[in-house]
């Protein structure tokens, strides 16, 4: 076992976290806010010395991943299974929009794991669809004699969901793992003597 850490990092702010709009699969891009937000955590994350940095489609987060992995001087890889919540038909609209028409809505999906948008997914769709990118990178380092570490640069909704896959919770805790700021990141850690991913830290943040 010789993948370390896992760092989980959000995407710089965008014009719809601005104004309250839900993102889901669509491709917004970064607010000037955030990419000055990025600009501001690269001098925090290349300390780090990260082994790979491995970045959702989605252009929010690859921008903020492609900050990072130049100043890291590594290639940055690409995964659409890193990418947010597809939101279905709440995508592009706010929350207000979406309780005036289902009141309590918000409310259960935060609140269960397996509750879906209409024609979008459950949070549970997206810990199954994103943990194999971690079980992949174990599998890859598991005969290195280097201790590895590596950096996800995602999306809220995915990282709360992939730190709670990885912890092993219990899906009635889920909702205990909050709401990830933009730019901020999450580390979960191990070592020889306590192989089970231990939360190192969440919502870390310059």
């Amino acid at each position: 076992m010789t993948l370390r850490a896992v760092t989980l990092l959000r995407h710089g702010r965008t014009e719809y976290n601005a104004g309250g709009r839900m993102q889901g699969h669509l491709d917004t891009q970064l607010a000037p806010e955030g990419r000055a937000q990025a600009a501001a955590v690269v001098p925090l994350l290349a300390g780090i010395g990260f082994d790979r940095i491995i970045s959702s489609d989605l252009t929010r987060a690859y921008d903020t991943a492609l900050a990072v992995a130049e100043a890291c001087g590594l290639p940055l890889s690409v995964d659409k299974r890193l990418r947010e919540t597809h939101l279905g038909d709440w995508q592009g609209r706010t929350i207000a929009e979406i309780e005036a028409d289902r009141p309590g809505a918000i409310t259960e999906w935060r609140s269960d794991p397996r509750w879906t948008p209409p024609g979008g997914e459950s949070r549970l769709d997206v810990v199954h669809r994103s943990l194999p990118v971690v079980a992949e990178l174990d599998a890859a380092y598991a005969d290195d004699p280097e201790e590895r570490s590596v950096l996800l640069v995602a999306h809220g909704g995915m990282i709360a969901g992939m730190v709670c896959g990885l912890l092993d919770l219990p899906e009635s805790a889920w909702p205990v793992i909050g709401g990830m700021g933009n730019a901020k990141w999450a580390v979960v850690a191990r070592r020889d003597d306590h192989p089970r991913w231990r939360l190192s830290g969440y919502n870390i943040g310059a």
